[in-house]
């Protein structure tokens, strides 16, 4: 049985003997680097939670062009939409080698059937993820290359010491398939952030010094 103690909020909030039901009806799964979990299109129906390692969530066209909607780590899950029996709505795949624990959509609606609660949870939860999608597509629509990237990389900096810190700097092609730019329109706009004194780096880690003007 999957370790509890790694489990996601909502699952995190339940009761320990109905967390200990939940996690008893999944099995735990093993994936390497670079693996695809899920295919957007694929009619699976089952859960992840992720136990360790990073995902990247993403949607692809036919010339295999990406946008990444998302990461994810551990204390995340993916694969709810699912539970309406439709088809997958995005690609995930594998960042670093993963352990998730899988509960199919039968073994979920029968858990959830038995303590409704925890479907307020994941419903609020969702909530969160649509609202966060819509202020990508807002920023997508109403935002230049540049006004992307500097939302971009405050929204990956925490607070620390005063200071805006990226503790796992994404490549220019990461931030290029966030934003829906290319990696040129990102390091030219990047290069600009770091002769300006903007941000500047310290190893993996991105420093903000002072937060990007709204445009450049």
């Amino acid at each position: 049985m999957p370790d509890m103690a790694d489990t996601t909020a909502p699952f995190r909030a339940l009761p320990e003997h109905e967390l200990a039901e939940l996690m008893a009806r999944t099995v735990t799964k093993a994936y390497p680097k670079n693996a695809i979990v899920v295919n957007e299109g694929d009619n699976t129906d089952s859960l992840f939670i992720i136990l360790s390692g990073r995902v990247k969530i993403f949607v692809a066209d036919e010339q295999g062009r990406e946008f990444v909607l998302g990461n994810a780590g551990p204390g995340d899950y993916f694969g709810e939409i699912a539970l309406d029996g439709g088809p997958r709505s995005a690609s995930v795949m594998t960042l670093d080698p993963c352990r998730f624990a899988v509960i199919t959509r039968a073994d979920l609606k029968s858990f959830i059937a038995a303590h409704p609660g925890i479907a307020l949870e994941i419903m609020t939860n969702l909530s969160r993820r649509v609202r966060a999608l819509t202020e990508r597509v807002k920023s997508l629509a109403l935002m230049d290359a540049y006004g992307r990237i500097a939302r971009q990389l405050l929204e990956l900096a925490e607070e620390r010491d005063g200071a805006l810190v990226i503790d796992r700097a994404p490549t220019q092609q990461e931030i290029a398939d966030r934003v829906g730019a290319s990696r040129q329109m990102v390091s030219r706009i990047f290069n600009d952030l770091l002769a300006g004194g903007y941000v500047a780096r310290a190893g993996r880690k991105l420093v903000i010094l002072r937060k990007p003007p709204r445009a450049w």
